[in-house]
Protein backbone atom coordinates (compact mmCIF):
# COMPACT_ATOMS: atom_id res chain seq x y z
CA UNK A 1 0.00 0.00 0.00
CA UNK A 2 1.22 3.60 -0.87
CA UNK A 3 1.80 5.72 2.12
CA UNK A 4 -0.66 8.40 2.90
CA UNK A 5 0.36 12.28 1.97
CA UNK A 6 -2.17 13.85 3.60
CA UNK A 7 -0.46 14.98 6.85
CA UNK A 8 2.39 15.86 4.47
CA UNK A 9 0.17 18.13 2.95
CA UNK A 10 -1.28 20.03 6.28
CA UNK A 11 1.97 20.86 7.63
CA UNK A 12 3.23 22.32 4.20
CA UNK A 13 0.23 24.27 4.93
CA UNK A 14 0.25 24.94 8.07
CA UNK A 15 4.04 26.21 7.85
CA UNK A 16 2.99 29.05 4.99
CA UNK A 17 0.31 30.16 6.73
CA UNK A 18 2.22 31.15 9.79
CA UNK A 19 5.33 32.32 7.89
CA UNK A 20 2.53 34.95 6.45
CA UNK A 21 1.32 35.52 9.13
CA UNK A 22 4.67 36.10 10.83
CA UNK A 23 5.97 38.26 8.26
CA UNK A 24 2.82 40.12 6.95
CA UNK A 25 4.71 43.41 6.61
CA UNK A 26 7.33 42.09 4.81
CA UNK A 27 8.25 43.03 1.12
CA UNK A 28 8.03 39.32 0.18
CA UNK A 29 4.53 38.55 1.60
CA UNK A 30 3.19 41.14 -0.20
CA UNK A 31 4.63 39.52 -2.86
CA UNK A 32 2.95 36.53 -2.50
CA UNK A 33 -0.02 37.81 -1.15
CA UNK A 34 -0.29 40.16 -5.24
CA UNK A 35 0.50 36.91 -6.66
CA UNK A 36 -2.25 34.97 -5.31
CA UNK A 37 -4.89 37.62 -5.72
CA UNK A 38 -7.91 37.37 -8.30
CA UNK A 39 -7.14 39.00 -11.92
CA UNK A 40 -9.24 42.37 -11.93
CA UNK A 41 -10.07 42.12 -15.47
CA UNK A 42 -12.13 38.91 -14.77
CA UNK A 43 -14.76 41.55 -12.52
CA UNK A 44 -14.94 43.50 -15.55
CA UNK A 45 -15.06 40.76 -18.48
CA UNK A 46 -17.40 37.84 -18.36
CA UNK A 47 -17.00 36.98 -21.82
CA UNK A 48 -14.09 34.84 -20.54
CA UNK A 49 -16.56 32.91 -19.27
CA UNK A 50 -19.25 32.66 -22.51
CA UNK A 51 -21.32 34.83 -20.15
CA UNK A 52 -21.52 37.18 -23.03
CA UNK A 53 -23.52 34.95 -25.20
CA UNK A 54 -26.63 35.09 -22.66
CA UNK A 55 -26.66 38.94 -22.71
CA UNK A 56 -28.63 41.15 -24.90
CA UNK A 57 -26.30 42.83 -27.99
CA UNK A 58 -26.57 45.47 -30.34
CA UNK A 59 -29.76 44.90 -33.24
CA UNK A 60 -28.86 42.93 -36.02
CA UNK A 61 -27.79 44.23 -39.09
CA UNK A 62 -29.73 41.99 -41.55
CA UNK A 63 -32.93 43.19 -40.30
CA UNK A 64 -35.10 44.75 -41.76
CA UNK A 65 -35.58 48.66 -41.94
CA UNK A 66 -37.65 49.24 -44.76
CA UNK A 67 -41.26 50.15 -43.77
CA UNK A 68 -44.93 49.63 -45.46
CA UNK A 69 -46.58 52.84 -46.21
CA UNK A 70 -48.95 54.06 -43.82
CA UNK A 71 -51.76 53.74 -45.47
CA UNK A 72 -51.00 50.29 -46.84
CA UNK A 73 -54.48 48.18 -46.86
CA UNK A 74 -55.55 46.17 -43.33
CA UNK A 75 -57.61 43.62 -45.71
CA UNK A 76 -54.52 42.52 -47.31
CA UNK A 77 -52.58 39.45 -45.85
CA UNK A 78 -49.22 39.73 -44.97
CA UNK A 79 -47.06 36.14 -44.58
CA UNK A 80 -45.70 36.53 -41.03
CA UNK A 81 -42.79 34.71 -41.87
CA UNK A 82 -41.68 37.32 -44.46
CA UNK A 83 -39.21 40.23 -44.57
CA UNK A 84 -39.94 43.13 -46.19
CA UNK A 85 -37.15 43.99 -48.57
CA UNK A 86 -38.78 46.99 -50.56
CA UNK A 87 -41.41 49.54 -51.05
CA UNK A 88 -41.92 51.30 -54.40
CA UNK A 89 -44.34 54.37 -53.98
CA UNK A 90 -47.58 54.50 -56.71
CA UNK A 91 -46.26 55.87 -59.74
CA UNK A 92 -47.58 56.77 -63.17
CA UNK A 93 -51.23 55.56 -65.16
CA UNK A 94 -51.75 52.99 -62.57
CA UNK A 95 -51.19 54.18 -59.54
CA UNK A 96 -49.91 51.20 -58.09
CA UNK A 97 -47.69 50.43 -55.23
CA UNK A 98 -45.73 47.52 -54.82
CA UNK A 99 -43.71 45.83 -51.95
CA UNK A 100 -41.14 42.96 -52.51
CA UNK A 101 -40.58 40.47 -49.29
CA UNK A 102 -38.36 37.39 -48.95
CA UNK A 103 -39.46 34.29 -47.39
CA UNK A 104 -37.29 30.90 -46.25
CA UNK A 105 -40.39 29.04 -46.20
CA UNK A 106 -41.13 26.78 -49.45
CA UNK A 107 -43.44 28.47 -51.97
CA UNK A 108 -46.49 25.62 -51.47
CA UNK A 109 -46.68 27.15 -47.54
CA UNK A 110 -47.07 30.80 -48.89
CA UNK A 111 -49.71 29.45 -51.77
CA UNK A 112 -51.44 27.86 -49.67
CA UNK A 113 -51.55 30.28 -47.40
CA UNK A 114 -52.93 33.16 -49.64
CA UNK A 115 -55.22 30.86 -51.35
CA UNK A 116 -57.06 30.20 -47.79
CA UNK A 117 -56.64 34.05 -46.78
CA UNK A 118 -58.26 35.46 -50.12
CA UNK A 119 -61.46 32.85 -50.14
CA UNK A 120 -61.88 33.00 -46.45
CA UNK A 121 -61.94 36.66 -46.14
CA UNK A 122 -64.41 37.29 -49.13
CA UNK A 123 -61.97 38.64 -51.73
CA UNK A 124 -63.15 37.68 -55.38
CA UNK A 125 -60.05 35.57 -56.77
CA UNK A 126 -59.96 36.90 -60.50
CA UNK A 127 -56.66 34.70 -61.20
CA UNK A 128 -54.79 32.10 -58.93
CA UNK A 129 -51.51 29.98 -59.37
CA UNK A 130 -52.08 26.11 -60.74
CA UNK A 131 -48.55 24.89 -59.19
CA UNK A 132 -46.63 26.29 -56.23
CA UNK A 133 -45.54 29.36 -57.51
CA UNK A 134 -47.62 31.94 -59.76
CA UNK A 135 -49.61 34.82 -58.95
CA UNK A 136 -52.57 36.14 -57.73
CA UNK A 137 -55.10 38.71 -58.76
CA UNK A 138 -58.48 39.46 -56.37
CA UNK A 139 -60.40 42.24 -55.77
CA UNK A 140 -62.12 43.35 -53.02
CA UNK A 141 -64.36 46.76 -52.09
CA UNK A 142 -62.75 48.48 -55.31
CA UNK A 143 -59.03 47.30 -54.25
CA UNK A 144 -57.05 45.41 -56.73
CA UNK A 145 -54.39 43.21 -55.60
CA UNK A 146 -51.64 41.17 -57.29
CA UNK A 147 -49.14 38.90 -55.03
CA UNK A 148 -46.38 37.05 -57.07
CA UNK A 149 -44.53 33.85 -55.62
CA UNK A 150 -41.53 32.59 -57.10
CA UNK A 151 -39.10 30.64 -55.80
CA UNK A 152 -35.46 31.44 -56.32
CA UNK A 153 -32.05 30.24 -55.08
CA UNK A 154 -29.80 31.60 -52.30
CA UNK A 155 -26.04 32.22 -53.73
CA UNK A 156 -24.51 33.30 -51.28
CA UNK A 157 -26.39 30.59 -48.13
CA UNK A 158 -24.01 29.13 -44.97
CA UNK A 159 -23.82 25.13 -45.92
CA UNK A 160 -26.35 24.37 -43.15
CA UNK A 161 -28.50 26.95 -44.68
CA UNK A 162 -31.29 26.57 -46.79
CA UNK A 163 -30.33 27.04 -50.48
CA UNK A 164 -33.72 28.68 -51.87
CA UNK A 165 -36.01 30.90 -50.69
CA UNK A 166 -39.27 32.38 -51.95
CA UNK A 167 -39.77 35.77 -53.60
CA UNK A 168 -43.18 37.77 -52.58
CA UNK A 169 -43.99 40.67 -54.76
CA UNK A 170 -47.67 42.30 -53.24
CA UNK A 171 -49.33 45.17 -55.69
CA UNK A 172 -52.03 46.93 -54.92
CA UNK A 173 -53.75 50.01 -56.13
CA UNK A 174 -55.01 52.16 -53.15
CA UNK A 175 -59.23 52.57 -52.80
CA UNK A 176 -58.66 56.48 -54.02
CA UNK A 177 -57.78 55.37 -57.20
CA UNK A 178 -59.68 51.99 -58.72
CA UNK A 179 -63.05 53.91 -57.95
CA UNK A 180 -62.15 55.48 -61.02
CA UNK A 181 -60.83 52.91 -62.78
CA UNK A 182 -62.99 49.99 -61.93
CA UNK A 183 -65.21 48.43 -64.21
CA UNK A 184 -69.10 48.61 -64.06
CA UNK A 185 -70.84 45.61 -62.79
CA UNK A 186 -72.78 44.07 -65.04
CA UNK A 187 -75.54 42.77 -62.17
CA UNK A 188 -78.13 43.55 -64.92
CA UNK A 189 -80.44 42.21 -67.30
CA UNK A 190 -79.04 43.53 -70.84
CA UNK A 191 -81.88 45.79 -72.08
CA UNK A 192 -84.65 44.89 -73.93
CA UNK A 193 -84.45 41.08 -72.12
CA UNK A 194 -86.15 41.00 -68.74
CA UNK A 195 -85.98 37.40 -68.63
CA UNK A 196 -82.19 36.80 -69.27
CA UNK A 197 -81.12 34.42 -66.19
CA UNK A 198 -77.14 33.68 -66.74
CA UNK A 199 -74.01 34.29 -64.29
CA UNK A 200 -72.84 38.25 -63.60
CA UNK A 201 -69.99 39.17 -65.24
CA UNK A 202 -67.02 39.91 -62.77
CA UNK A 203 -66.03 43.67 -62.57
CA UNK A 204 -62.74 42.85 -64.11
CA UNK A 205 -64.41 41.00 -67.24
CA UNK A 206 -61.48 41.74 -69.77
CA UNK A 207 -64.65 42.78 -72.42
CA UNK A 208 -66.82 45.63 -72.71
CA UNK A 209 -69.99 45.78 -70.51
CA UNK A 210 -73.16 44.13 -70.87
CA UNK A 211 -75.11 46.91 -70.10
CA UNK A 212 -75.10 48.56 -73.17
CA UNK A 213 -78.84 48.21 -75.25
CA UNK A 214 -78.91 46.18 -78.44
CA UNK A 215 -78.87 49.09 -80.59
CA UNK A 216 -75.41 50.14 -79.36
CA UNK A 217 -72.23 48.80 -80.44
CA UNK A 218 -69.83 47.88 -77.95
CA UNK A 219 -66.70 49.53 -77.23
CA UNK A 220 -63.37 47.73 -78.61
CA UNK A 221 -62.16 44.60 -77.43
CA UNK A 222 -59.99 44.18 -75.16
CA UNK A 223 -56.43 43.63 -77.02
CA UNK A 224 -54.69 40.32 -75.91
CA UNK A 225 -50.39 41.29 -76.61
CA UNK A 226 -49.80 37.15 -76.69
CA UNK A 227 -52.07 35.59 -79.11
CA UNK A 228 -49.00 35.13 -81.27
CA UNK A 229 -48.38 31.91 -78.80
CA UNK A 230 -51.83 30.92 -79.80
CA UNK A 231 -52.14 27.87 -82.77
CA UNK A 232 -53.40 30.28 -85.66
CA UNK A 233 -57.20 28.06 -86.05
CA UNK A 234 -57.68 29.11 -82.65
CA UNK A 235 -57.05 33.27 -82.26
CA UNK A 236 -60.46 33.95 -83.83
CA UNK A 237 -62.36 31.85 -81.17
CA UNK A 238 -60.58 33.60 -78.46
CA UNK A 239 -61.13 37.09 -79.83
CA UNK A 240 -64.72 36.34 -80.56
CA UNK A 241 -65.72 34.85 -76.93
CA UNK A 242 -64.23 37.63 -75.43
CA UNK A 243 -65.84 40.55 -77.67
CA UNK A 244 -69.06 38.07 -76.12
CA UNK A 245 -68.31 38.62 -72.62
CA UNK A 246 -67.28 35.25 -71.35
CA UNK A 247 -63.54 35.50 -70.52
CA UNK A 248 -62.86 37.18 -67.63
CA UNK A 249 -59.43 38.26 -67.28
CA UNK A 250 -57.91 40.90 -65.23
CA UNK A 251 -57.01 43.63 -67.25
CA UNK A 252 -53.07 45.02 -66.94
CA UNK A 253 -52.49 48.65 -67.29
CA UNK A 254 -48.95 49.20 -68.64
CA UNK A 255 -46.99 52.24 -66.92
CA UNK A 256 -45.84 53.24 -70.84
CA UNK A 257 -49.16 52.53 -72.39
CA UNK A 258 -52.78 54.23 -70.80
CA UNK A 259 -54.76 51.49 -72.68
CA UNK A 260 -55.44 48.45 -70.95
CA UNK A 261 -53.47 45.12 -72.29
CA UNK A 262 -54.64 41.90 -71.63
CA UNK A 263 -52.42 38.53 -71.20
CA UNK A 264 -54.48 35.50 -71.70
CA UNK A 265 -51.71 32.87 -71.42
CA UNK A 266 -53.17 30.82 -74.26
CA UNK A 267 -50.80 27.72 -73.26
CA UNK A 268 -51.15 28.11 -69.65
CA UNK A 269 -53.03 25.18 -67.77
CA UNK A 270 -56.95 25.53 -67.47
CA UNK A 271 -58.62 25.08 -63.95
CA UNK A 272 -61.61 23.16 -63.32
CA UNK A 273 -62.96 26.62 -61.67
CA UNK A 274 -62.47 28.71 -64.20
CA UNK A 275 -63.59 26.03 -67.14
CA UNK A 276 -66.53 25.62 -65.04
CA UNK A 277 -66.97 29.96 -65.11
CA UNK A 278 -66.42 30.08 -69.03
CA UNK A 279 -68.93 26.75 -69.36
CA UNK A 280 -71.60 29.13 -68.07
CA UNK A 281 -70.82 32.03 -69.23
CA UNK A 282 -70.62 31.31 -72.73
CA UNK A 283 -74.00 28.87 -72.56
CA UNK A 284 -75.70 32.29 -71.25
CA UNK A 285 -74.30 34.66 -73.65
CA UNK A 286 -74.95 32.39 -76.90
CA UNK A 287 -78.86 31.88 -75.62
CA UNK A 288 -79.33 35.01 -73.68
CA UNK A 289 -82.85 35.93 -75.94
CA UNK A 290 -83.59 31.78 -74.61
CA UNK A 291 -83.74 31.13 -70.94
CA UNK A 292 -85.10 27.64 -71.29
CA UNK A 293 -81.13 26.94 -72.87
CA UNK A 294 -79.65 28.13 -70.13
CA UNK A 295 -77.96 27.38 -66.58
CA UNK A 296 -78.97 28.81 -63.48
CA UNK A 297 -76.81 29.67 -60.85
CA UNK A 298 -77.58 28.54 -57.35
CA UNK A 299 -78.40 30.62 -54.25
CA UNK A 300 -76.31 30.72 -51.42
CA UNK A 301 -78.72 29.33 -48.94
CA UNK A 302 -78.32 26.36 -51.32
CA UNK A 303 -76.61 22.98 -49.85
CA UNK A 304 -73.08 22.59 -51.07
CA UNK A 305 -73.21 19.71 -53.12
CA UNK A 306 -69.00 19.48 -52.98
CA UNK A 307 -67.21 19.45 -49.43
CA UNK A 308 -64.37 21.84 -51.53
CA UNK A 309 -66.70 24.60 -52.62
CA UNK A 310 -68.22 26.34 -49.57
CA UNK A 311 -71.06 28.84 -50.26
CA UNK A 312 -68.34 31.96 -49.52
CA UNK A 313 -66.11 30.31 -52.83
CA UNK A 314 -66.46 32.83 -55.44
CA UNK A 315 -67.25 30.17 -57.77
CA UNK A 316 -69.82 28.51 -55.89
CA UNK A 317 -73.00 29.64 -58.33
CA UNK A 318 -71.31 28.46 -61.02
CA UNK A 319 -70.13 24.98 -59.71
CA UNK A 320 -73.33 24.42 -57.67
CA UNK A 321 -75.48 25.37 -60.39
CA UNK A 322 -73.43 22.65 -63.24
CA UNK A 323 -74.01 20.36 -59.99
CA UNK A 324 -77.95 20.94 -59.84
CA UNK A 325 -78.64 21.04 -63.63
CA UNK A 326 -76.74 17.26 -63.56
CA UNK A 327 -73.87 18.53 -65.98
CA UNK A 328 -70.92 17.67 -63.88
CA UNK A 329 -70.60 14.05 -62.15
CA UNK A 330 -71.76 14.85 -58.29
CA UNK A 331 -73.99 13.29 -55.89
CA UNK A 332 -76.77 14.63 -57.12
CA UNK A 333 -76.63 12.70 -60.19
CA UNK A 334 -75.68 9.60 -58.31
CA UNK A 335 -72.25 9.54 -58.11
CA UNK A 336 -71.91 9.08 -53.95
CA UNK A 337 -68.27 8.91 -54.25
CA UNK A 338 -67.57 12.33 -56.08
CA UNK A 339 -68.30 14.54 -52.99
CA UNK A 340 -64.76 16.80 -54.36
CA UNK A 341 -64.62 19.12 -57.15
CA UNK A 342 -60.94 19.98 -56.73
CA UNK A 343 -61.66 23.64 -58.10
CA UNK A 344 -57.99 23.84 -58.62
CA UNK A 345 -56.91 20.85 -60.15
CA UNK A 346 -55.87 21.10 -63.73
CA UNK A 347 -58.91 20.47 -65.95
CA UNK A 348 -58.19 17.35 -68.46
CA UNK A 349 -59.29 16.66 -72.15
CA UNK A 350 -62.16 13.72 -70.86
CA UNK A 351 -64.07 16.48 -68.68
CA UNK A 352 -64.18 19.13 -70.98
CA UNK A 353 -66.11 16.96 -73.19
CA UNK A 354 -67.83 15.42 -70.51
CA UNK A 355 -69.28 18.80 -69.63
CA UNK A 356 -69.59 20.20 -72.87
CA UNK A 357 -71.33 17.71 -75.16
CA UNK A 358 -74.49 17.35 -73.05
CA UNK A 359 -74.95 20.99 -73.59
CA UNK A 360 -74.45 20.44 -77.46
CA UNK A 361 -76.91 17.58 -77.66
CA UNK A 362 -79.45 18.62 -75.38
CA UNK A 363 -80.64 15.27 -74.64
CA UNK A 364 -79.75 11.60 -73.05
CA UNK A 365 -76.21 10.80 -73.94
CA UNK A 366 -76.01 7.18 -76.07
CA UNK A 367 -75.03 4.28 -75.04
CA UNK A 368 -71.30 4.01 -75.41
CA UNK A 369 -68.52 0.89 -75.08
CA UNK A 370 -64.84 0.77 -75.65
CA UNK A 371 -65.50 -0.91 -78.93
CA UNK A 372 -67.86 1.52 -79.97
CA UNK A 373 -65.82 5.00 -79.68
CA UNK A 374 -62.29 2.44 -81.08
CA UNK A 375 -64.28 2.22 -84.65
CA UNK A 376 -65.79 5.22 -84.54
CA UNK A 377 -62.95 7.82 -83.33
CA UNK A 378 -59.90 5.13 -84.17
CA UNK A 379 -57.99 5.96 -81.06
CA UNK A 380 -55.66 3.92 -79.70
CA UNK A 381 -55.60 4.89 -75.84
CA UNK A 382 -59.82 4.49 -76.04
CA UNK A 383 -59.06 2.00 -73.07
CA UNK A 384 -57.80 4.75 -71.25
CA UNK A 385 -61.25 6.85 -71.36
CA UNK A 386 -62.97 7.68 -68.23
CA UNK A 387 -66.48 5.21 -68.14
CA UNK A 388 -68.44 8.44 -67.34
CA UNK A 389 -66.66 9.96 -69.93
CA UNK A 390 -66.97 7.65 -73.14
CA UNK A 391 -70.54 8.56 -73.85
CA UNK A 392 -70.15 11.98 -74.24
CA UNK A 393 -66.79 11.05 -76.62
CA UNK A 394 -69.11 9.08 -78.55
CA UNK A 395 -71.83 11.55 -78.83
CA UNK A 396 -69.04 14.04 -79.99
CA UNK A 397 -68.83 12.06 -83.04
CA UNK A 398 -72.02 12.37 -84.09
CA UNK A 399 -71.50 15.96 -84.41
CA UNK A 400 -69.12 15.60 -87.31
CA UNK A 401 -67.41 18.57 -88.45
CA UNK A 402 -69.08 20.59 -85.14
CA UNK A 403 -67.22 17.90 -83.25
CA UNK A 404 -65.82 19.54 -80.16
CA UNK A 405 -62.46 17.22 -80.72
CA UNK A 406 -62.23 17.77 -84.24
CA UNK A 407 -62.47 21.49 -83.69
CA UNK A 408 -60.09 21.36 -80.61
CA UNK A 409 -57.34 18.92 -81.91
CA UNK A 410 -57.71 18.47 -85.14
CA UNK A 411 -57.13 15.43 -86.59
CA UNK A 412 -55.39 12.56 -84.39
CA UNK A 413 -55.78 8.76 -83.17
CA UNK A 414 -54.55 9.71 -79.83
CA UNK A 415 -57.12 11.06 -77.48
CA UNK A 416 -54.76 11.58 -74.31
CA UNK A 417 -57.94 11.60 -72.02
CA UNK A 418 -56.11 12.73 -68.82
CA UNK A 419 -53.87 15.39 -70.60
CA UNK A 420 -54.50 18.88 -69.02
CA UNK A 421 -56.26 22.03 -71.35
CA UNK A 422 -54.95 24.54 -72.05
CA UNK A 423 -56.66 28.01 -71.77
CA UNK A 424 -56.56 28.52 -75.79
CA UNK A 425 -58.25 24.56 -75.89
CA UNK A 426 -60.88 25.77 -73.37
CA UNK A 427 -61.84 28.44 -75.60
CA UNK A 428 -62.33 26.84 -78.75
CA UNK A 429 -64.48 24.37 -77.35
CA UNK A 430 -66.73 27.30 -76.03
CA UNK A 431 -67.18 28.78 -78.98
CA UNK A 432 -69.77 26.95 -80.37
CA UNK A 433 -72.90 25.18 -78.82
CA UNK A 434 -75.11 22.78 -80.89
CA UNK A 435 -75.00 19.79 -83.50
CA UNK A 436 -74.57 20.34 -87.23
CA UNK A 437 -76.95 22.47 -88.67
CA UNK A 438 -78.21 23.46 -85.12
CA UNK A 439 -76.08 25.82 -83.40
CA UNK A 440 -74.65 29.06 -82.55
CA UNK A 441 -71.54 30.11 -82.80
CA UNK A 442 -69.53 33.38 -81.04
CA UNK A 443 -69.82 35.07 -84.30
CA UNK A 444 -73.68 34.56 -84.52
CA UNK A 445 -74.10 35.62 -80.68
CA UNK A 446 -71.93 38.44 -81.46
CA UNK A 447 -74.48 39.25 -84.28
CA UNK A 448 -77.64 38.85 -82.56
CA UNK A 449 -75.98 40.94 -79.82
CA UNK A 450 -75.49 44.01 -81.84
CA UNK A 451 -78.46 43.89 -84.28
CA UNK A 452 -81.31 45.77 -83.14
CA UNK A 453 -83.52 43.42 -84.10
Amino acid sequence: MLPCKRPAVFVSLAVLLASLTACNNTPAAKNLEQSLAADPRLQNNSSIFGEANNKPTQPQQNQSTVQLPADFPKEIPLYTNATLQEVTPASGADNKVSTRWLSSDPSNFITSFYRSQLQDNNWQIVQQPTDDVGSFAARRNNLLLNVSIQAQSVTNAAPNQPQTATSLVIEYVPNSSTTAQSTPTTDTPPAGNSQFIGPVAPNNTATPPNNTSNNQTPAASIEFTDLNKTPQELRQHIQDLAALGVLSIEPQTTKTNSNPTTLFEPNKVITRRVYARWLVAANNAMYANNPAKQIRLASESTQPAFSDVAKTDPDFPVIQGLAEAGLIPSPLSGDSTTVLFRPDAPLTREQLILWKVPLDTRQALPTASLDAVKQTWGFQDVGKIDPKALRAVLADFQNGEQSNIQRIFGYTTLFQPKKPVTRAEAAAALWYFGTQGEGISAVDALKLKRSPN
